[in-house]
């Protein structure tokens, strides 16, 4: 993998990768899950040079003033590698997609025609901060016949070379073309600008990180982008809820890690139920030193209380997404009122009900427009390897043409596929 130094490097890059695209669809998927298996070990076996180089990216971030969000999100430790090496076993071990057979008929003149699942070509990612993604990315554009082109942030530059340098590897040895994964290795911007013109290259571009980043790729990119990962999640607490299940959905939402794009930031809680389980609620979350931004009726609740970490709600707070130990509350008075609220200020990611009446789900269920809908549970479920899809390349809000964890199917298209014997149109 060459150095990226200008346009037409970066043009050479994606040459090479789509040729490797068009290579990987001759490798079998006994091929593909040997170069998945030799990058979960050496996640495991070789995991010194890699923290060693995360190291160097996580003192820099702190010498600059990166806040806490981004810093957790950067951090690789023995832990989370190990993570990473069990989530690309997981995808392993998933059916292959390519080559499925979505649908199959002959034809009354005798033409058989299927419809069949198909690579997409080339996935290109711009994200930001976080190295876990590098690996992601790579095993599901693998196990899906893809190649990728991949640009992280200048953040987690040795981080992200030191991971490439081990996809990079892994794949080789598994006799598939290495070139399947291409890094930008090059963090000045104007490289981004280009890239983002590649559309002869790259057949799919998905952007992860702050809304600034995917809102820019999505407004000047000319191939298809799928946007996402910027979540502002709410739970409802029904009248009907119980309340001992709903202080644990709400603890683990907000606290479980609060700084990525599933975490809890508004709970909102029906008038009913407030007096009963606010208290409680509140203890728990500012005890894990959670500030709790309240409307005026539960700051009216909680009173004086010592201890609790609250403050007045504004109208900033509606719609946030937090990324810290941070939660608004809001009381309301019916179900009609949360789902009014949720629709006001959700952005589409995750929501949750808390409840116990079947109509009440129901409702939630039908009503609110969002990629992934909860009931009674918390909200961090909506995660590609939670989920069973092992990892995921990002979480789409968008409807087309694919909605939540982007996981092997998301990454694929189809293609028709007519069998004839010597058919000719009258």
């Amino acid at each position: 993998m060459a150095t990226v130094t200008d346009r037409e490097s970066l043009l050479t890059m994606g040459q090479v990768a789509q040729k490797a695209a068009r290579q990987l669809a001759r490798h079998s998927e006994e091929a593909k899950n040997q170069a998945l298996a030799n990058i979960a070990d050496l996640l495991e076996c070789e995991q010194g040079p890699i923290l060693e180089a995360n190291l160097v990216d996580c003192e820099a971030a702190m010498a600059s003033g990166m806040d806490e969000a981004m810093l957790d999100r950067l951090l690789l430790n023995s832990e989370r590698l190990t993570g990473m090496a069990n989530d690309v076993r997981t995808i392993a071990a998933l059916p292959d997609p390519i080559g499925e057979v979505i649908e199959a008929r002959t034809l009354p003149n005798g033409l058989e025609v299927e419809r069949r699942r198909v690579p997409l070509g080339v996935i290109g990612s711009i994200y930001e901060s976080r190295p876990n993604v590098t690996i992601d990315i790579a095993a599901l554009t693998l196990k899906s016949g893809n190649a990728c082109l991949l640009r992280g942030g200048r953040e987690s530059l040795h981080s992200n070379l030191a991971l490439v340098g081990l996809l990079r590897r892994a794949i080789g040895e598994a006799g598939i073309n290495p070139d399947t994964v291409q890094y930008v290795d090059n963090p000045d911007r104007a490289l981004v600008d280009e890239l983002l013109q590649m559309k002869d290259y790259i057949d799919l571009l998905v952007p992860r990180g702050g809304q600034g980043l995917i809102n820019s790729v999505a407004a000047n990119a000319a191939m298809p982008v799928v946007a996402g990962g910027v979540g502002v999640c709410h739970a409802y607490v029904d009248r009907s809820a119980d309340l001992g299940k709903a202080a644990s959905i709400i603890f683990n939402a907000k606290v479980q890690r609060p700084t990525v794009c599933n975490a809890l930031d508004t709970v909102l809680l029906h008038a009913e139920v407030a007096p009963n389980c606010l208290p409680d609620i509140a203890r728990e979350l500012s005890g894990a030193g959670v500030e709790l931004h309240c409307d005026h009726r539960s700051l009216s609740i909680l009173g004086p209380e010592s201890g609790l970490n609250t403050r007045p709600a504004d109208e900033d707070d509606w719609g946030r997404e937090f990324l810290s130990l941070t939660a608004a509350i809001k009381i309301v008075d019916s179900l009609d009122e949360a789902l009014e609220h949720i629709e006001t200020y959700g952005n589409g990611h995750t929501e949750a009900i808390i409840t116990s009446d079947a109509a009440a789900s129901q409702r939630f269920q039908l009503e609110v427009d969002a990629a992934a809908v909860i009931v009674n549970a918390s909200t961090r479920f909506t995660d590609g390897g939670q989920l069973g899809l092992g990892a995921e390349v990002g979480i789409s809000t968008q409807k087309f043409h694919a909605r939540g964890p982007l996981g092997l199917r998301e990454l694929t298209s189809y293609k028709w596929v007519m069998i004839g014997d010597g058919h000719v149109r009258e």
